[in-house]
């Protein structure tokens, strides 16, 4: 019998850069990024600040121009679409930021926030597009006198809800979520983090790029998860192999500072030397290896690694797959 083709991407990124010239050198923010994110899943990106996730979510969606690569939403390539060819797009993937306060305006009432993309992407008017407002603000559990509220008059978790609601409102199928929790109260945290949880379990085809450098969100949320380092993804797999069985050093790295019951726990604290490194002077040979605690003279400061699959993950890492 034969096998069914696989389903097209919700995303898919390929050889993906962005660099930023500067008067002296180039800023290589991302270098090199490859990835799929399929219908239904929930992909984790994580790495240290200053490890161009963000900057890969704003690519992904064109927020900003990418230096070269491809970029694939839906099997649509959108790399060099105009203003006007992405304007579709804008209905099927949604992006969600960090700081709710700064990414609503200050000056529109909760309301005019949320309907603002039903303005420009449907022919909703009148009562029927305030029925449809209350309703979405309804959904992120924001009661309908929010509607006439302005951004100030929010706390933290309310305005992250509006925002939400906002991405929610042209019923979009994927969502690029960078660290929407970050910035909030633990337990305002949690509530955000489970409606995440109950929309994908509501919606079985809805897609999630999630960017954190919260490991245990991650694992709480996540399906697979993929590391970043200096501007390249280090280690991708399934979120539970990673934890459990991690290849590349800088993850084992992240995953040692994770509280975790000491039953779950394999080793003590890895401790990285130094500082992450600048993207505008890259290390030669693989990037890690200034702080690795493995690293190899002669190898890892020469060599680049290339990709290394072990069981359903692979890794960046001339020593990937080699037992302890």
């Amino acid at each position: 019998m034969l096998e069914s083709n696989p389903p097209t991407p919700m995303l898919e990124l390929e050889n993906l850069r962005v660099h930023f010239p500067t008067k002296s050198a180039v800023v290589r923010a991302v270098d090199d990024i490859s990835l799929k994110l399929y219908p239904g899943e929930i992909l984790g990106l994580v790495g240290e600040s200053g490890s161009g996730k963000s900057t890969v979510g704003k690519a992904a969606l064109r927020l900003i121009d990418p230096t070269d690569g491809k970029i694939r939403i839906n099997g649509s390539d959108i790399t060099d679409a105009s203003g006007k060819d992405l304007k579709p797009v804008r209905t099927k993937a949604q992006l969600i930021f960090q700081d709710p306060h700064s990414s609503l305006n200050p000056r529109m009432t909760i309301g005019k926030i949320v309907a603002e993309p039903l303005l420009i992407h449907s022919q909703l008017r009148g009562s029927e597009l305030a029925e449809t407002v209350s309703k979405l603000l309804g959904r992120v559990g924001l009661p309908s006198q929010f509607l006439h509220r302005y951004p100030h008059e929010l706390s933290g978790g309310q305005k992250q809800r509006v925002a939400i609601a906002r991405a929610l409102s042209v019923d979009p199928d994927m969502l690029i979520l960078d660290e929407p929790t970050s910035a909030l109260d633990v337990s305002v945290q949690a509530q955000i983090l489970e409606f995440l949880k109950e929309l994908h379990d509501e919606r079985p085809r809805m897609t999630s790029l999630f960017i954190s450098h919260n490991l245990a969100v991650v694992r709480f949320l996540c399906h697979r998860i993929a590391v970043m380092y200096l501007g390249r993804i280090v280690e991708e797999g399934p979120v539970e192999q990673v934890f459990s069985h991690p290849q590349h050093p800088y993850t084992k790295a992240l995953l040692s500072a994770v509280p975790l019951p000491q039953a779950e726990r394999n080793a003590g604290r890895i401790h990285l030397q130094g500082d992450l490194p600048s993207p505008v002077d890259l290390p030669s040979g693989c990037a890690f290896h200034p702080r690795c605690p493995q690293a190899a003279a002669g190898k890892c400061d020469k060599e680049s690694p290339i990709w290394v699959t072990v069981g359903a993950s692979r890794a960046r890492c001339h020593f990937a797959g080699d037992v302890e």
